[in-house]
């Protein structure tokens, strides 16, 4: 079971009726709550109306970027932020990436198992079930949220993307670590052969210039001829922020 009906709640956004169909048959008979829509706009405002657990959605859809819809679902007003799987015929390696890189929690390539979704999507929201358990991280009024996926500073949102927000939460995880540039790669970039360590680099100082706005630019510190490090005071632990 997962919890209340709200936790249950997963929308589907396919122009593909034949597709949307049977899979919003068989997530309803395994207990979800399953509202399935073709128009990627519908789907923005039903996000914030009807905030669901996870989203599935087609990477395609006419007349609608893909990436809109991915940006309402993260910053949508949510008690919960939303998980998200891209169901795609696109099954080139870097479109992979690219759903990934852009925030998807999971990736599944058309044609599908009806089976194997079901199982991923349990398997995305177990995943998050576990992360929703951890405290967020708070540094004076810099807070990372990562039940919600949200960073704000002085109680305005940051706006990150994927690969800022996982350095981010990294440094802040470790706060008063120096990490070098090879160790910053395999914890933020995993496996992904094609970044160096200037992509760090790179990384950090979009990172500081985000940073900069609310004044919090100076606690990704340089440590000369070594790497890098999060310095700020203690944090203040916010068990439940989410629900407050």
């Amino acid at each position: 079971m997962l919890g209340t009906d709200t936790n249950k709640q997963i929308l589907i956004v396919d122009r593909d009726v034949a597709t949307v169909e049977p899979l919003r048959q068989k997530l309803t008979e395994a207990g979800f709550v399953v509202r399935a829509i073709t128009d990627g706009n519908a789907a923005v405002t039903t996000v914030s109306e009807w905030p669901p657990r996870l989203v599935i959605m087609d990477w395609n859809i006419p007349g609608f970027a893909a990436l809109e819809l991915i940006q309402s679902i993260r910053h949508a007003q949510t008690p919960k932020a939303a998980r998200l799987i891209i169901l795609s015929a696109l099954a080139g390696e870097q479109d992979i990436v690219t759903g990934l890189t852009l925030g998807a929690d999971d990736y599944i390539v058309k044609p599908f198992s009806i089976r194997e979704v079901i199982a991923r999507v349990c398997a995305v929201l177990r995943v998050h079930a576990h992360e929703a358990q951890q405290p967020a991280l708070c540094f004076d009024e810099l807070v990372l949220d990562a039940v919600t996926n949200r960073v704000t500073a002085r109680g305005r949102l940051i706006n990150l993307r994927g690969v800022e927000y996982r350095l981010l939460e990294f440094l802040m995880s470790h706060a008063g670590r120096t990490f070098n540039r090879s160790q910053l790669l395999a914890q933020v970039w995993g496996d992904d052969n094609d970044v160096d360590e200037r992509t760090v680099d790179v990384n950090v100082q979009r990172l500081r210039k985000i940073l900069s706005e609310p004044g919090y630019e100076s606690y990704i510190q340089t440590v000369r001829g070594f790497g890098y490090r999060f310095a700020a005071p203690r944090p203040a632990p916010i068990a439940q922020l989410n629900e407050t």
